[in-house]
This record gives C-alpha cells, structure tokens and sequence, in this order.
C-alpha cells in the first residue's frame, strides 16, 4: 500500500458480523459465506456495449455451440464506445449486435441513450442489493446505489449468458470513512484521487471498497458514483456506498423506489478501516501517466494545455456540467485550448439544454458533442496530437489513453476543468 497523509489513519476491524458484499454474495449463492469463500452466484443484471459484446458472443458460442442467452431479460446493451458508428467495421459491429439482441429478446438501448453506466443507474437496471455485472471495468460505479456492482472480461460474460451465474472468491473489504469538510469547487472526485494517490494503484487489490464518514454522507448521488466509478483505479474490485436517503431520493427520482432490499455492514464485521480528513482539501490532480500519481493542484498550476475534456462515466452527470457552466458562463475559452463537453446521456443531455447549460457552453466557445464517451477510450474523436496536453475529468491517463502515445493527460474535477479552459493552464477554480 502507498504512502499515507498526515490526515490518514489505517486500523482493522474484526468482529462475527457480514460485509456488504458478504451478505450480497450469500444471497446470491444460497449459502453463508464469508470473505474468501468461492462462490458460483446468480447475476440479477448483466451489461454490454459495443466493444465487449462481440467477443462475449464468441465465448457463448464456444460454451453452447450456439447464439442463444439463458436469460435475456438479464442483460443490457448499449452502444457508447464507437458512436456513431466512426468507421465500417464499427458500423458492421453494430449490425451483428442488433441482430443478436433482436434475435435473443435482450433489451438495446442502441446508440439512442448515452453511456451505458449512466444509462444502468437511470434506467433502474442497478438496485440494492443486487448483483450486477458488466463487460467493463468500470461497472463498478453502480455500488454507489448500494449493489455489489464489478467489471468482468467477455470470455466470462460469455459464460454468464450461457448459464445466468459466475464463479466468484468473496472479496475482503476496505472501508474508507471520509470526514471533514470540502471546500466549494472541491468535490468526489478530488477526494477518489485523493484516496487513490494514499493508496496507491493496487493498495485494494480485489476488494470491496466502502466508502462512509460524515463527507461521503453530506454528498449527492453524482459524487458518489464518481468515487465508485474510480474504484477499479486503485484495484478495487467494487465501490460501494451504504443505502442512506440520498440512494432513496434518487431511486425515487428516476422513478426506482420499490423492489429492493438494502444491504447495511453490520459494526462487527471484519474490515481493513482508512480515516481520512478532506478539511482544507486543495482540489486534486492525476498527473501522466498513472491515476495514482496525485498531487494537490497547486503543485501544477501553470502548466499550459491544449484540449479540455468534461464528460465521461466519471464526470458527465447533470451535476458535473452545472458546476462547469457556473465557472464558463460569460467567459471564454483560451485561445490555445480546444474544450470538449460531451453528457453522459441523453436525459442529462436534455436537461442541461433545458436549463441553457449547452447555450454557456457553446458561448464560451466549447464543441458540445452527443452522449457518448468520446476522448475517453482515444478510439473515436477528440484525440490529442504528440506533444499535446489534454486535461480531462475521465478516469484513466495512460499513456495513448486520449490519442498519441507521446501526448500527456492530467485528471481533474469539472470545476478545475472549467477553471483550466478559462486560463488556459491548470489552475485552482477556488481562484476564478
């Protein structure tokens, strides 16, 4: 495990008690288990997108010898990687995966909706308590509405369309209690960086990473899932957050608030605790080329960039986008800086024009783009030339993450983003 801050405590708690994750796993293997037991668990929800799906189809026909899922009404596709389609053999991808979903009764959301994550937690295909994989790693963002939520490889979905179930060993648990303060303009994501700058990339290897304390409590959803997004940055297997009346609140809101059974970590179960005090907390930066390698803002300040990105799974919720309007709006853009919005869904996508959040950023001179993930997988538009600097509120900067191999890029919050696009070079938005 990494270093620590002076405001990091570690300390182990040991009790008869159950995890989250220990109690979702016995109710989905149908025994008592515990941390480290290996299990074979049913999947209350699986998804797919555009990528990953063909070659969970591959594996399926490898395990039955034909197309057909077991239980389709398990599963989601979506298209967000390569949308629209951005070449032919993306578009003949799109085809073959229409034609399976059709052929399966699977529920597409196509290319029409956004994001898959988002359109997971709109949609209510993520409840407490529930199970839920998805063919990416960072499916592990829905745990913020209380789920045990993780990223699988395709040969293994293949084998959850084949049969409904997976093999899984119960994973130990990291309780991360995040007290203090923030700061305005300082939000989930400094402190997600934050956490994984202390622990480092693989300081919680294979586990259920629990996020609490009296921050995490005072955070809306967006934030939340933020940190959930990013748990994978650090090895976790799951982010998970405790049911509490903002999980209710948004249930309600997006019209899920029946149906489900939260799940609560009993006091005396056994956990590996890490305290954390974000009082004071500067806004946080991931510099090239690792998510870990975390720094306060003002030890980059300065540092002169040539594309902005707000968007992502990470960063692309209603939320995200009102906090970056607020700091662009009657600004513009810097001359050197290309700035790229992108909404993580259409529902957002059309609340942000409803309230004049697109007319902001349009004025200050940004592309707004359709729901999708844009710069984030470097695969589609948005791309950074070698030698250029991209500052952006994703989840990942390896190096050819967002373009060439000899481009850098820096992760940040949409406040620093948008503070950044202004001035031109990362700067602290507690300064605009």
């Amino acid at each position: 495990m990494g270093s620590k801050s002076s405001k990091t405590a570690v300390t182990k708690n040991e009790g008869y008690g159950k995890t989250i994750a220990e109690k979702i796993f016995s109710r989905a293997s149908g025994k008592d288990v515990k941390a480290g037991d290996f299990v074979l668990a049913k999947i209350d929800r699986a998804m797919v997108h555009d990528i990953t799906a063909p070659l969970a189809i591959k594996a399926l026909e490898r395990i039955t010898g034909e197309r057909k899922v077991k239980y389709p009404e398990k599963i989601v596709m979506a298209f967000d990687h390569q949308v629209p389609a951005d070449s032919i053999n993306a578009a003949e991808t799109h085809k073959m995966l229409r034609i399976f979903a059709e052929e399966n009764g699977i529920l597409n959301y196509d290319v029409r909706e956004g994001i898959a994550h988002q359109i997971m937690v709109e949609k209510g295909h993520a409840l407490p308590g529930e199970l839920i994989v998805g063919a990416d790693s960072h499916t592990c963002m829905y745990g913020a509405l209380n789920c045990f939520s993780t990223g699988i490889g395709s040969t293994d979905m293949g084998f959850v369309f084949a049969t409904g179930k997976l093999w899984f060993k119960v994973p130990e648990t990291i309780y991360f209690e995040v007290n203090g303060k923030l700061d305005r303009y300082v939000c989930g994501k400094d402190v997600i960086l934050k956490l994984i700058g202390v622990v480092g990339a693989d300081g919680a290897n294979y586990k259920a990473c629990v996020y609490g304390g009296k921050a995490v409590r005072n955070m809306g959803m967006s934030d939340r899932l933020t940190m959930c997004n990013m748990a994978i940055e650090m090895g976790g297997k799951a982010g998970i957050v405790e049911f509490d009346e903002a999980t209710y609140k948004y249930l309600k809101e997006t019209g899920n608030a029946d149906n489900y059974t939260p799940v609560y970590m009993d006091e005396d179960s056994n956990y590996e605790k890490i305290e954390i005090n974000v009082t004071g907390m500067e806004p946080q930066v991931a510099k090239p080329h690792r998510v870990d390698n975390v720094c306060g803002v003002s030890e980059v300040e300065g540092v002169r960039v040539d594309q902005v990105f707000i968007g992502s799974c990470t960063n692309g919720r209603y939320d995200d986008l009102k906090v970056a309007a607020e700091l662009l709006r009657g600004e513009k853009i810097a001359r050197n800086v290309r700035l790229i919005v992108i909404p993580a869904s259409r529902s957002i996508y059309r609340k942000a024009l409803k309230d004049g959040l697109i007319d902001v950023f349009v004025d200050a001179g940004a592309l707004v783009e359709f729901p999708c993930c844009g710069p984030c997988m470097g695969g589609s538009f948005g791309l950074i030339a070698g030698g250029e600097i991209s500052v952006s509120t994703s989840n990942r900067n390896f190096i050819g993450r967002q373009g060439s191999p000899e481009g850098k890029i820096y992760l940040v919050s949409p406040a620093t983003a948008a503070a950044t696009a202004i001035y031109g070079e990362i700067t602290d938005p507690r300064k605009v």
